[in-house]
């Protein structure tokens, strides 16, 4: 028989905590994937798409679900999470975001043979999946003295959420420029990140076997806390970066001194 289950057991705010987490992650994703698509040298554009994945990935859909697993608890029962699976988790989230940036990203090398016609539906799948996985592998960390199944219904209509939030994403970092506009998407793709999550936790259920051990691992707080500090630190750095970085007006400067300078030749 399937023991009783609580989303929300420490209240609200850590809904909104979580949902605020993945809207600053993606903010900062769709800022960082903007000043990608401006740069002119390859090794700047990659810096710029791994910093979007870092933020978009690492920080608007990976430490949000883990923000949302502090609300977990199965009352009676003891739950822990494997630190292996819980990084696996990361590198998937990360993974999949600089893949899918990747794909759309005419200029990439390595994705010419995409036709440009199919890189944002294959960038969203892919993406899309990469994100489900992360989401499930971070479930499949949770330890608890019995099984915990997942309800088959629950989980594709999460991964559909997935792709369609891996989609509007990808389409979102071609097509958002202005600062009114970035902030209404995150917006967007915050409430589709925590739809993901949510969808998969609401087909969960537990059986507890009072006969097993009890179980090994870390508690969804000690988890939480190193990564929310690697995460402001990763924020951090991103923002100082993006504020150092030159402005459209300079940039717009560059363009027309190098345009003058190849008329003059």
């Amino acid at each position: 028989m399937s023991h009783e289950l609580h989303h929300f057991s420490m209240g609200m705010w850590v809904f909104f905590l979580a949902w605020l987490t993945s809207i600053v992650g993606c903010y900062i994703g769709l800022t960082c994937a903007r000043r990608a698509r401006q740069a002119t040298v390859r090794r700047e554009k990659r810096r710029w798409t791994a910093l979007a994945s870092v933020a978009t990935g690492g920080i608007g859909v990976w430490l949000m679900h883990f923000t949302g697993m502090i609300g977990f608890e199965i009352p009676g029962a003891i739950v822990r999470f494997n630190i292996w699976l819980t990084l696996l988790s990361v590198v998937l989230a990360v993974g999949a975001t600089w893949f899918g940036l990747s794909v759309v990203d005419v200029d990439e090398p390595w994705m010419q043979w995409v036709p440009d016609g199919l890189r944002l539906p294959l960038g969203g799948v892919i993406m899309g999946l990469g994100v489900g996985a992360m989401h499930y592998s971070g479930m499949a960390a949770i330890r608890v003295a019995g099984t915990l199944d997942q309800a088959v219904p629950y989980v594709l209509a999460s991964l559909a959420i997935g792709i369609m939030a891996a989609f509007t994403a990808l389409w979102l970092s071609l097509e958002v420029d202005r600062r009114a506009v970035r902030f209404p998407a995150a917006v967007l793709m915050g409430c589709a990140v925590v739809a993901l999550h949510y969808t998969g936790m609401a087909g969960i259920s537990v059986v507890l076997d009072p006969l097993a051990e009890l179980p090994e691992g870390m508690t969804a707080v000690a988890l939480l806390f190193p990564g929310f500090v690697v995460g402001v630190i990763a924020l951090a750095i991103t923002v100082v970066l993006l504020m150092a970085a030159p402005s459209d007006q300079d940039l717009q400067h560059e363009y027309e001194i190098a345009d003058w300078i190849d008329d003059v030749r």
